[in-house]
């Protein structure tokens, strides 16, 4: 489904998450709301863990050893049975929302959730849950950014629209 961003913004954006799953900003929601708790930067924490991986690849050449394989196989296992979401600012960006801007609207099928639009940049959208679309509630949930309603999510949101 797609869902867009309309409203007082310079360019009219719509949204697919299905395609998400591929995108590398994608984020991993069954630690990231634990990394935030502990003070663990999740960006540093990915570049440490692809450096490592290329000082391993340095070591050991370039064929692929039977270790480097299974760790292929672990990481498409982890997407297809994942929790993942993706932050909203980038998206919000695009859209350049105009000067006038001050508050984004989450459309759902029951309401309209406010929030100021400085707060919307944020936002973090959930678009699976244990490796599954999530068709029955979604297609995306709404968290906000320290996890406050990580438990009661925004669900069955149609598009954002920007006043």
């Amino acid at each position: 489904m797609i869902i867009p961003i309309k409203g007082n913004i310079k360019f009219p954006i719509t949204l697919d998450a299905g395609t998400w799953i591929f995108d590398d900003r994608k984020l991993d929601l069954t630690t990231y709301f634990d990394n935030k708790n502990t003070g663990i930067d999740e960006d540093e924490e990915y570049t440490k863990s692809v450096g490592k991986f290329f000082d391993r690849e340095i070591k050991e050449g370039a064929i692929s050893p039977p270790t480097l394989k299974s760790e292929k196989r672990f990481l498409k296992e982890r997407l297809l049975t994942g929790t993942f979401g993706i932050k909203f600012e980038p998206f919000l960006k695009n859209a350049e929302p105009l000067e006038s801007a001050t508050t984004l609207i989450i459309e759902t099928n029951d309401e309209e959730v406010r929030i100021p639009i400085s707060e919307a940049y944020d936002l973090i959208i959930a678009f699976s849950k244990e490796g599954k679309a999530l068709k029955e509630d979604g297609p995306v949930h709404i968290l906000f950014e320290d996890g406050s309603n990580k438990d009661q999510p925004i669900k069955y949101v149609k598009g954002f629209r920007v006043e």
